[in-house]
């Protein structure tokens, strides 16, 4: 395949033939390749080799304040080995790297997509590099690291319904999707998309699949502001343009409302829908050891913890503690996550939004 033409359909054939499931395990899983390398421990040999290569190529879809505080605490803990975050939407990420590597660029080092399904054609077409930072090893659930050590979970969150605090009581606030149909809320809901966003296309599969395309045709008749990326909903509800959020990431939510601003977040009694993103270091990597640093800290305690306290994130390490004041992950109900399929049914899945939402 001729990985500069990648699209989200070419991805579909790419993966089709693995049995990922709806469950996070097949999820985050291919078919077995060969077992994972031993675990990779920081060492001063590999922060010297790191430290002679000098920089890390970030490729990423982390909301890009929360990437460069990551990168700024990476350059921190490990003087003289500098972070260049190239951030953008993941579907964009795809395509760039396919579009380098297509024609023999190496540009990239390490690299995180909010859309699971990229990790599995990568690794299938052999652009990861087989790594195990030691903290993966140690710590790590099954179910949220590949088994031939390619990738793991970085980071976890959902998507949530949410409602600006100064316009709508606790006790008035939509409890689940279905409340969002109330005539009450026309006018005053705000919705990113699915044919911008990966976290929305991610939601709105869980939600058809679980809700059917009839409540997506209800809540269009809402009056709905529509806007593009999962980050926007929240900051529009925060400047009060609108009451409510029907998605949009939990974890600007926590951002926002832990800076004083008035929003809070809702955990919809139907289930919230669940998004992962993977981490992995590139195999053709132009500096393979900062590369493996990088990967490495990412997923230590710290930095997981940092991404949980400063970022509002989810962590699958167990050493991390939830941050007071916020719903607990445990207590959360979730949908089931499920990447070959919402591959399977992208192009459908934008063409029948756009259609329901004229958008």
């Amino acid at each position: 395949m001729n990985r500069s033409h990648w699209s989200r359909r070419d991805l579909l054939k790419a993966s089709s033939a693995m049995a990922v499931s709806a469950a996070l395990a097949p999820a985050l899983s291919t078919r077995v390749l060969s077992a994972a390398p031993p675990a990779t421990a920081i060492t001063s040999q590999l922060i010297d080799a790191a430290k002679k290569e000098g920089k890390v190529v970030f490729y990423t879809s982390v909301d890009l304040p929360l990437a460069e505080k990551v990168a700024k605490s990476f350059e921190a803990k490990y003087p003289g080995i500098a972070v260049r975050v190239e951030r953008t939407g993941a579907e964009r990420v795809f395509q760039r790297i396919g579009q380098e590597y297509g024609s023999n660029i190496h540009a990239v080092d390490v690299v995180s997509s909010s859309d699971a399904a990229h990790s599995i054609v990568w690794k299938r077409d052999g652009l990861l590099d087989a790594f195990v930072p030691e903290d993966v090893a140690k710590y790590y659930p099954a179910e949220h690291k590949d088994p031939d050590g390619y990738f793991a979970s970085f980071r976890v969150w959902v998507s949530v319904i949410a409602y600006n605090t100064d316009q709508v009581k606790k006790e008035e606030a939509p409890k689940s999707f279905a409340d969002l149909l109330d005539p009450k809320w026309k006018g005053k809901i705000v919705k990113a998309h699915p044919g911008y966003s990966g976290t929305i296309m991610t939601a709105t599969y869980q939600m058809q699949r679980d809700l059917g395309w009839g409540y997506f045709e209800k809540l269009a008749a809402q009056g709905i502001l529509q806007v593009q990326s999962s980050a926007d909903p929240p900051k529009r509800l925060a400047l009060g343009e609108r009451a409510v959020q029907a998605d949009g990431n939990e974890y600007n939510i926590f951002q926002l409302m832990e800076s004083g601003k008035p929003v809070a977040p809702v955990y919809a009694t139907e289930g919230s829908p669940l998004i992962v993103g993977p981490m992995s270091a590139m195999k053709a990597a132009p500096n393979p050891n900062a590369a493996k640093l990088f990967t490495a800290y990412c997923f230590s305690t710290e930095c997981q913890q940092f991404i949980i306290d400063t970022g509002g994130l989810r962590s699958m390490n167990p050493q991390t503690k939830e941050k007071p004041g916020r719903t607990p992950f445990k207590d959360i109900k979730t949908m089931k996550d499920d990447p070959a399929a919402v591959e399977k049914m992208s192009e459908e899945i934008k063409a029948h939004y756009s259609k329901i939402f004229k958008v």
